[in-house]
């Protein structure tokens, strides 16, 4: 190779190592970086052509080497719409290019990252440290279905949520196998069952099937409380549903029969109806399990002149049974239903299975998008851009789309993967191999000085 060979294989030492260098020194420069992917270096080793026995070690090239599937620490915040990637994938994002009318307009190439310190701007989008948006599929936040299945920015609105009629009404109680009702005198059989006698119709369901103003005194008394639910109409309206069960009948050896009833009017007067009967015979056997249906079907329940309908009251298989009771009284499990009134957004974060999930003033939290998350059989050959994002190359390959799922962590961000310990370690070996390459060079100078002197 001779010496002026070796004086240029050192000056390749010192390019290669003075390229690792300023990796190194990127590295620790962004050790505080969120979501930062540190940048190794690879050296590849350039040998010359030459015959067997004659081969020489000679030049070397520096290559950079991403860290892409390497993980860092992930750390827990405060802000509800951080997110980090437990595992593989990179988010979708789209970079800002202008404004038109006010809105954003993007420059419609999709990079990658994973960096998740995402928080809603002015306009309602997701936007991280590094000024890229976030993108995702958008949810009816009434239904929870995915809106298509092609991501884009995602885009957060302001409007109110919708009220939703309610529909569904679930009821779980235990009704008393003995009801005590103001009537009710174990020395006196049937004390405790409605009587049509004392009424001026009968509120049964084989009579009229409500409870005239005029006769509400006789019907509290031979009534217990079924508790109360708060339904709501197609505009949001609050309807409150007064409730009472009454039983109509003991049938020796099981048969035993109940009516549920709801207040219609509580300024009704005279003969017009102030309870409303259901409609329908709830009839138990002699386990105290119930025989008749588990759901009822009503038209439309009025209260007060307010009007919500249809309703389906659901009991469940064993939601509703008849059992002994010491104090003689309903015990109710559960009342639960479907309906809301319109709400106002008060804040979005990031839920299970990487939902945007957003709170309303009504008290719903629906969802409001899907976060997708991007991985590639060849991730480590992304290119590198700013921000810590990436772009698709011919050798990573396309990117291969999925729902987050449990890979998407909510309040959550990932550290930077490199290391300060580490990297000051490499830097201490690339500073000796430095020194070592520019002492072949300084070794190279004197040999040649040797050279000139002897022709002196």
């Amino acid at each position: 190779m001779g010496i002026f060979g070796a004086m240029l294989t050192a000056v390749t030492g010192l390019k290669a190592q003075g390229f690792a260098l300023e990796n190194i020194s990127g590295n620790i420069a962004n050790s505080r970086t969120t979501g930062f992917k540190r940048v190794d270096t690879s050296f590849v080793d350039l040998i010359p052509d030459a015959p067997l026995n004659r081969e020489q070690a000679a030049s070397v090239l520096a290559n950079g080497r991403n860290t892409v599937q390497l993980q860092g620490d992930l750390t827990t915040t405060q802000v509800g719409t951080n997110m980090a990637i437990n595992g593989d994938g990179l988010f979708v994002v789209q970079e800002r290019t202008s404004y038109a009318g006010g809105d954003p307009v993007f420059g419609g190439v999709d990079l990658y990252t994973r960096r998740g310190d995402f928080e809603i701007d002015k306009d309602g989008y997701l936007v991280n440290g590094a000024g890229y948006y976030l993108k995702g599929v958008g949810m009816d936040p009434l239904t929870g279905a995915l809106i298509g299945s092609k991501p884009d920015v995602i885009h957060i609105s302001g409007d109110n949520l919708p009220a939703k009629s309610t529909t569904l009404v679930q009821y779980r109680a235990n009704l008393p196998s003995y009801p005590r009702t103001n009537d009710a005198d174990s020395s006196v059989p049937g004390s405790e069952l409605l009587s049509a006698s004392g009424f001026s119709v009968d509120p049964r369901t084989s009579g009229a099937g409500y409870v005239a103003a005029s006769d509400v005194a006789a019907f509290i008394d031979q009534s217990v409380p079924a508790g109360a639910v708060t339904l709501y109409n197609q505009v949001g309206s609050p309807v409150n549903v007064q409730m009472r069960w009454a039983k109509t009948q003991n049938a020796a050896g099981g048969g035993d029969t109940w009516n549920l009833f709801y207040q219609e009017s509580t300024t009704a007067t005279g003969a017009t109806p102030a309870w409303r009967n259901m409609g329908t015979d709830f009839t138990f056997d002699a386990n105290g399990s119930l025989t008749s249906s588990s759901t009822l079907s009503l038209p439309s329940v009025t209260v007060n002149g307010a009007t919500v309908g249809p309703v389906t009251m659901d009991f469940g298989t064993s939601g509703l049974s008849q059992f002994a009771d010491a104090n003689g009284q309903v015990q109710i499990n559960s009342v639960q239903q479907d309906g809301y009134a319109s709400g106002v957004l008060q804040g979005i974060k990031v839920g299970d299975g990487g939902r945007i999930v957003g709170s309303y003033s009504n008290g719903q939290v629906v969802g409001l998008a899907q976060v997708v998350i991007a991985q590639f059989n060849g991730d480590n050959q992304l290119k590198r851009r700013d921000g810590g994002t990436f772009e698709q190359t011919l050798e990573s390959g396309a990117p291969i789309l999925l729902q987050g799922g449990r890979n998407v962590v909510g309040s959550t961000l990932e550290n930077s993967n490199s290391d300060i310990s580490e990297e000051f370690s490499k830097m201490i070996v690339t500073q000796q191999a430095y020194s070592a390459n520019t002492r072949v060079i300084s070794t190279s100078q004197q040999m040649l000085q040797d050279v000139l002197n002897i022709i002196r």
